[in-house]
C-alpha cells in the first residue's frame, strides 16, 4: 500500500455538503438504515474499529504489524493477517486474545482467506505463494502464484480458493487477477487492472473486480458486463477500492482507499446494483485511510 501513486480524479466535482455534515449516513436514500460495522483503519494507527450506526466507537484493536484486510468470523472473533516481524495471521477474541496466530516463512502477509474447512488459505509474498494451513499450524498444501514484481510488497493482495478447488489471486504490481490450479498452473487472467486488491467469483461465473477508481464485473470471456466508477458517483471521490463485501440483497459495500485527498469524499459506500449510492461513511475525524469495511448486521 505505501507505493500507491493515486488517480487522477475529477477535483473540480467536491464531495456534497451533506456528506460533511453526516459523516455515517444513508445517502440519497433517506428510507436506508444506517449500519453497525467493522472497518480496518490504516491510518492513524493501524487498527480494526467497531462503529455503532450512530456513530459512536464500540471497540477497537491495534494490529501487530501492518495490516490491511479482516474476516469476521462466525464466533464473533476477528481474523487478520499482519506484516512485519514475524509476519502471519491472527485470531482474536473480544477481550483481545489471541487465540490462533500462524508465523509465515517469508517476507510479508498482507492476503488471506478463511476457508469453509476451518483452515487458513495464507497469501504469502516473498515467494509469492498460497499456503493452506490448519488449525494446528501444518501447512496442508503450498501453491505457487505467478507474479513478474520481484520486491515482496506489491506480489499479492486478497485471495480466494473457489469451489472447485483453484485459487483466485489479486496481483498489485502486475495490475492483474489470475485463476490457478492446485499446482500453479494459471487457467485463467484478466489483466490491466491498476491497484487491484480484491476479486470474487460470483454465482454467475463472473469475476467481480475492485481497481483503481472503479468496480467492474467480467466474463469468462473477460467482457466488462457492469461497472461503477468515480464517473457514475463523482461526489465520492473513488480513488483505490480495496475491500469489497456482497450483501445478500446484491449490494456492495467497498472500501476507498483515498491516499492523495485525505479529508475528502467518502471512506467507504454502499451501492446499488443499478448504481444507486444508499450509504457512505466519511468521518475523516475518526479516520484518515480505511482499507475494508465490514457490515455486521449481515452476519
Amino acid at each position: 500500500m505505501r507505493r500507491f501513486v493515486p488517480s487522477q480524479v475529477l477535483l473540480a466535482c467536491l464531495f456534497l455538503p451533506q456528506l460533511a455534515l453526516h459523516p455515517i449516513r444513508a445517502a440519497a436514500d433517506p428510507q436506508a438504515k444506517s449500519h453497525h460495522f467493522y472497518f480496518m483503519q490504516y491510518s492513524p494507527g493501524n487498527k480494526i474499529v467497531e462503529l455503532s450506526a450512530e456513530g459512536k466507537v464500540l471497540w477497537e484493536h491495534p494490529m501487530p504489524g501492518l495490516a490491511v484486510m479482516f474476516e469476521v468470523l462466525k464466533n464473533g472473533n476477528l481474523m487478520y493477517a499482519y506484516g512485519g516481524s514475524p509476519t502471519g495471521v491472527q485470531e482474536v477474541d473480544r477481550e483481545h486474545k489471541v487465540v490462533w496466530d500462524f508465523h509465515a516463512k517469508c517476507e510479508q502477509v498482507l492476503g488471506f482467506s478463511r476457508l469453509p474447512n476451518g483452515n487458513v488459505l495464507v497469501g504469502e509474498q516473498g515467494p509469492c505463494q498460497a499456503v493452506e494451513v490448519n488449525r494446528k499450524g501444518e501447512e496442508v498444501h503450498i501453491t505457487p502464484l505467478t507474479t513478474f514484481e520481484r520486491p515482496a510488497h506489491r506480489q499479492l493482495r486478497s485471495l480466494h480458493k473457489l469451489k472447485n478447488g483453484n485459487i483466485l489471486s489479486c496481483h498489485e504490481a502486475d495490475s492483474t487477477v489470475r485463476e490457478v490450479d492446485p499446482d500453479g498452473k494459471v487457467l485463467w487472467e484478466y489483466p490491466g487492472c491498476p491497484n487491484v486488491f480484491e476479486a470474487s467469483r460470483l454465482k454467475n461465473g463472473n469475476t467481480l473486480i475492485g481497481t483503481g477508481d472503479r468496480i467492474i464485473e467480467v466474463t469468462r470471456d473477460k467482457q466488462i458486463v457492469w461497472e461503477f466508477s468515480s464517473k457514475d458517483a463523482p461526489e465520492l471521490m473513488m480513488s483505490w477500492m480495496v475491500g469489497i463485501q456482497q450483501l445478500k440483497n446484491g449490494n456492495l459495500v467497498v472500501a476507498n482507499f483515498s491516499r492523495g485527498h485525505e479529508g475528502q469524499g467518502a471512506h467507504a459506500f454502499e451501492v446499488t446494483r443499478d448504481k444507486k449510492v444508499v450509504w457512505t461513511f466519511t468521518d475523516h475525524k475518526l479516520a484518515t485511510l480505511v482499507t475494508m469495511v465490514h457490515y455486521l448486521d449481515e452476519n
